[in-house]
């Protein structure tokens, strides 16, 4: 590690997971213009959601993170940015309701547009090409033409990340975040389904809830709280380039903040202790994710905390951890040990997304269903035999009827993939399996504070 940390000592370090751009002039005019953009975030709020954090990582909170899994340029609509706000509310509500606990909202929004890949071509009818890298770098589009790293994008992605931050600022502080519009959020698709009538049910007894506090004076006209949310961004801190161009000094605070969302978190696969991206990241002041995959041994990650949070400050770190579902006992266990005897305050979140990635007989990439649930209930399980506390999930969902992930209590089969599969990158849990997710943790989290850890229960098993 460089001696003195600066917003460009990663340069020096080696790097992967990033394009080899062809016009480095280019790349550098782009650079110039972000570093003179306005911030897209501030932070005051980064600050705000670490204090969140660390009532989290104190066992007083948990965190629900998700969204796409890359965003795409194409599909930047309002419509697409209200449903995910509105869906990822219902989950919110669910688990404070009926989880008993206060949730911090982060969104894998609003900068989630470059993506690592595990290998840097990909073959389709024997022509070998770039990977797509997202849409922040490249074209999803298999032409030689679309595959090459182009700079511009990053201007593109700049524009769309300020006008869905914009948007989501509105719905959380406008009024469409207020309780009294709860039931209002339950869509079209979903109200219809298994997750839709539990919803509506939760939604009643929060109604009677508010009907009571009006009763007693206390309306979202008089209380902020019940009127306005704190939503925050995240995305993987990949394309440094554009994260470095969004870097700035906080004049209050004199440290350097990145700009380009509230937190930023480092991949499973760019976490190498002596390479650039953990380099960018100990010298910003934000909230840091580290993703846990199977290959991190207990001392690599205690090298990586005491690299990205010597001072052990609260809510600074958060380990993600994605192992699949049948090798979370086998890891997460030792990885808690280390950590608790090292004395580290952390957050332990479960991204049960990623290691349960699966081809389907149709080619098509999904997720089953079972298998998420599964991941997220030996993450359960394990923190309750280590006395530590499960902080929260990170999820890739979205709020559109989308057919990607297997199963859930719709049932969608392998032949359903075909009707609406959207995504760029990897598979997504649709509104309806993200709901049913919400209600299956929240129940979880329900009998850990009441002391009675067990497991968690297909939907139709809890309806009884």
């Amino acid at each position: 590690m460089p001696a003195t940390w600066s917003p460009e000592s990663w340069r020096s370090l080696p790097i992967v997971q990033v394009p080899d751009y062809p016009d480095q002039a280019a790349l550098n005019g782009v650079e110039a213009r972000l570093a003179a953009f306005p911030p897209l975030v501030f932070a005051g709020e980064a600050r705000e959601l670490k204090k969140a954090l660390g009532e989290v990582a104190r066992g007083e909170g948990f965190m629900l993170q998700g969204g796409d899994c890359a965003e795409s340029f194409l599909e930047h609509r309002a419509d697409n940015i209200r449903d995910f706000f509105r869906v990822f509310l219902q989950m919110a509500v669910v688990l404070t309701y009926a989880g008993g606990s206060p949730v911090v909202k982060v969104g894998r929004i609003a900068g989630q547009f470059a993506k690592p890949r595990s290998s840097p071509t990909e073959k389709k009818n024997g022509e070998e090409l770039p990977s797509y890298r997202g849409d922040i770098i490249n074209g999803p589009e298999f032409t030689p033409e679309a595959r090459i790293p182009d700079p511009q994008r990053q201007l593109e992605a700049y524009r769309q990340s300020a006008a869905t931050l914009n948007l989501i600022r509105a719905f959380a502080t406008g009024g469409y975040a207020d309780l009294e519009r709860v039931h209002q959020w339950n869509m079209g698709f979903v109200k219809d389904s298994p997750q839709g009538h539990r919803y509506q049910e939760l939604a009643d007894r929060i109604a009677e809830t508010l009907g009571f506090m009006r009763a007693c004076g206390i309306t979202s006209a008089n209380t902020p709280q019940l009127r306005t949310t704190s939503f925050y961004t995240s995305h993987e801190a990949l394309l440094l380039n554009y994260e470095q161009a969004l870097t700035r000094l906080d004049s209050t605070s004199g440290d350097w903040y990145a700009t380009s969302g509230h937190m930023l978190w480092i991949g499973d696969r760019t976490r190498q202790p002596d390479h650039a991206h953990v380099e960018f990241c100990r010298g910003v002041k934000n909230p840091i994710g580290i993703k846990c995959g199977p290959s991190l041994e207990p001392d690599g990650l205690l090298r990586l905390i005491d690299i990205l949070n010597p001072k052990d400050e609260a809510g600074r770190i958060t380990l993600i951890c994605r192992f699949g579902h049948e090798k979370v006992g086998q890891h997460l266990p030792k990885l808690i040990r280390a950590v608790k005897k090292a004395g580290h305050t952390v957050v332990w979140a479960c991204d049960p997304m990623h290691g349960n990635t699966i081809s389907a007989v149709n080619g098509y990439k999904t997720r089953p269903f079972d298998r998420i649930l599964k991941e997220v209930e030996a993450f359960f399980d394990v923190h309750r035999a280590e006395g530590t506390h499960a902080g929260g999930i990170h999820v890739e969902m979205t709020g559109q009827n989308v057919t990607e992930c297997t199963g859930g209590a719709t049932a969608i089969s392998e032949t359903d993939l075909l009707d609406r599969y959207h995504t760029q990158c990897d598979p997504r849990l649709n509104a309806d399996q993200s709901l049913e997710l919400a209600f299956l943790v929240a129940e979880r989290m329900k009998l850990e504070r009441e002391g009675r850890g067990t497991h968690l229960q297909p939907a139709a098993a809890l309806a009884g």
